[in-house]
């Protein structure tokens, strides 16, 4: 690979795109067309701001938090490593949740995005998805880990009401990516790791922003 090809791990946005039940689909209205004569086109779009490749704000998951437009962008930007998490072999009582035994790979960066291969189709809801362990929250803060970003819709089971992974991040001081997709990408090899790009929107208040997320090949591995 080519050290500065990008390769984009945001799912397309479009009106197939799943969102938690409940929540806004994306819409998209279009107010003028070149196709109707118009001399320009022009749209609005209407969506939950957790749809796709999304970050969530601390005021997401805890009253009186940060907002999106609040956090340090300096968190979205630098080098990261991807790692799979295997499915453990059995379910808890709110659902399947990884843990350190899950982790495949060691962490080197400031930032870790893990692969559970278990919400392939972003078109297709599933609530059987692989949350993370509290208990995984604590080891990845404790190696210096600020932003974790995982391929699923939640860092918490679907059914989750009390979310005690995102308490955890937030008592840590560790930010969240989720929705990514992560499939073909190669995990992270000895004597590099990658750069991730994905900067949320600066949405006044909001808890949280769509994000284009990005990774680019690194080969000097120093946190930063």
């Amino acid at each position: 690979m080519d050290e500065h090809e990008l390769v984009d791990i945001s799912p397309l946005l479009s009106r197939l795109i799943a969102v938690f039940p409940g929540d806004t689909m994306y819409s998209r209205e279009v107010l003028m067309d070149h196709a109707r004569g118009d001399n320009i086109t022009l749209s609005t779009l209407r969506t939950t701001v957790h749809v796709g490749a999304h970050a969530d704000a601390p005021s997401h998951y805890r009253a009186n938090a940060s907002t999106i437009d609040e956090q340090p962008i300096d968190l979205y930007v630098g080098p990261c490593d991807l790692i799979d998490l295997d499915r453990p072999k059995a379910v808890g009582t709110d659902g399947w949740r990884a843990g350190l035994d899950q982790l495949r790979g060691e962490v080197k960066s400031p930032r870790v995005l893990l692969r559970t291969n278990s919400f392939q189709n972003p078109n297709e809801w599933s609530a059987d998805f692989l949350a993370l362990d509290p208990a995984l929250i604590d080891h990845l803060a404790d190696r210096g880990v600020r932003l974790i970003g995982v391929d699923t819709p939640s860092v918490d089971p679907s059914t989750s009401k009390t979310l005690p992974t995102h308490a955890r991040c937030f008592e840590r001081g560790v930010s969240i990516i989720e929705g990514l997709t992560l499939t073909g990408v190669r995990a992270t090899a000895q004597g590099g790791c990658w750069e991730l790009i994905a900067l949320p929107l600066k949405l006044q208040g909001c808890d949280g922003s769509p994000v284009r997320a990005v990774l680019r090949a690194r080969f000097d591995d120093r946190p930063r």
